[in-house]
C-alpha cells in the first residue's frame, strides 16, 4: 500500500522528534497552530526557543527537503511563532530550524539540522 503525504510527513516529524530529543532539546509542541499557520515542532533548550520546520522526501530529483521552504512559508512561520511568543510571555532567545530528512529505503534515513535557516 502506497503510503500518504501526510504519513510521509508524521513519519519524518517523528523521526525529527527522535533526533531533537537525542540532541537533548525538549519538545514543547508539535503541529502547534496560530490561525491557519501551523508549526511542525516547538523545542526547548536550555534558554532557547526554536521553531521547527520539518522536510521530508523520498527522491531528490526535484531537490533536497531544505530547499523547499520558501520565503512566504517562513514568513506564515515567523508569524506563527510571534503568537506563540506572546501566548508564553517568552523573553528568551528564538531560533528558526530547519530538520531535512531524506527517506533513502525502507527504514533508512539521512537527517540534517540547519539551525538558524531563516529569521
Amino acid at each position: 500500500m502506497k503510503k500518504t503525504s501526510r504519513q510521509k510527513g508524521d513519519k519524518g516529524e517523528e523521526l525529527a522528534v527522535h533526533f531533537l530529543q537525542q540532541k537533548g532539546y525538549h519538545i514543547e509542541a508539535r503541529n502547534w497552530r496560530h490561525g491557519r499557520f501551523e508549526i511542525d515542532l516547538i523545542a526547548r533548550k536550555d534558554e532557547l526557543l526554536v521553531f521547527v520546520e520539518v522536510k521530508s522526501r523520498r527522491h531528490l530529483a526535484f531537490g533536497f527537503p531544505e530547499q523547499f521552504v520558501s520565503e512566504a512559508q517562513a514568513g506564515r512561520i515567523m508569524e506563527a511563532a510571534e503568537a506563540y511568543i506572546f501566548e508564553r510571555a517568552w523573553h528568551g532567545n528564538i531560533r528558526f530550524d530547519i530538520i531535512a530528512i531524506k527517506l533513502v529505503s525502507s527504514g533508512q534515513h539521512l537527517i540534517e539540522h540547519f539551525e538558524d535557516a531563516f529569521s
